[in-house]
């Protein structure tokens, strides 16, 4: 009993509760008591408990039968004698069958332990649910940003019919530059583009009557260092300005 009582202290350690002894209907549902009956888990534990008791059979008659003379004896004997070496043997049962059951728990234990920590790791699909979870799903936030970035676009384009002028240099860069003489602030790049994205700014530009002005050194530089949305750095004061004023004399021009 005092095995038993420390073995199940090392695997919960002290641990009171009265959930067990709460009644409840299910309890005396009868399906659920014949499923737990036939169970998986209940198989193992009844195939354990016969292992158990077969064993502790075995050792207890092999045990007992190395001392059958001493049984046959006792008939001979007084009755404090007689209670001596039954005791004795009853105490060397004991002895054994708390040693086999204590070998028996230190493997179950080992064996639960195990089993408790291979049943509580995730698999690779309930890490890759729960990262979904946390972080959110990777291909809904690939949409997502494709539709911020096809949003950005077409704010974009919007913007190019409103630009002073569009420096190209001139199939893989453009550059979309406004410049408000009311205010008095530094030019502004409304819109650049790449490649594919380059020939959609000069078609929008063409359509809309918008100056296209080639300078390859300009266009690559301004793509490279500011930002849509934001004036044009100081650096680029001079190339710029020649730039509008060019434009500016065509328009007057024409």
């Amino acid at each position: 009993m005092v095995i038993g009582v420390l073995l199940s202290y090392m695997q919960v350690g002290v641990l009171f509760t009265v959930e067990t002894i709460k009644p409840k209907l299910s309890k005396i549902n009868p399906l659920k008591g014949l499923k737990n009956m036939f169970s998986s888990r209940s198989l193992v534990e009844m195939l354990k408990s016969v292992f158990k008791a077969t064993l502790i059979i075995y050792v207890s008659v092999v045990y007992l039968n190395t001392r059958l003379s001493e049984l046959l004896i006792t008939m001979e004997l007084e009755t404090g004698q007689i209670v001596v070496v039954m005791w004795d043997m009853v105490f060397g049962v004991v002895i054994r069958s708390a040693l086999i059951l204590l070998v028996i728990a230190v493997f179950d234990f080992a064996f639960k332990r195990w089993k408790n920590r291979k049943d509580i790791m995730m698999t690779k699909q309930e890490v890759k649910d729960e990262y979904k979870q946390s972080e959110g799903d990777p291909q809904l936030k690939a949409k997502i940003k494709e539709k911020q970035r096809a949003f950005a676009m077409s704010r974009m384009m919007q913007e190019i019919p409103k630009a002073d002028v569009v420096i190209t240099n001139p199939t893989h860069f453009a550059v979309a530059i406004k410049y408000d003489t009311n205010k008095g602030d530094a030019p502004v790049v409304v819109g650049k583009g790449q490649d594919l994205i380059a020939q959609n700014i000069k078609r929008v530009a063409t359509e809309n009557k918008v100056p296209i002005v080639e300078n390859k050194p300009l266009a690559q530089a301004l793509y490279k260092s500011v930002d849509i949305g934001t004036f044009v750095p100081p650096d680029f004061y001079e190339a710029v300005a020649e730039v509008l004023a060019y434009v500016y004399t065509l328009k007057k021009d024409a």
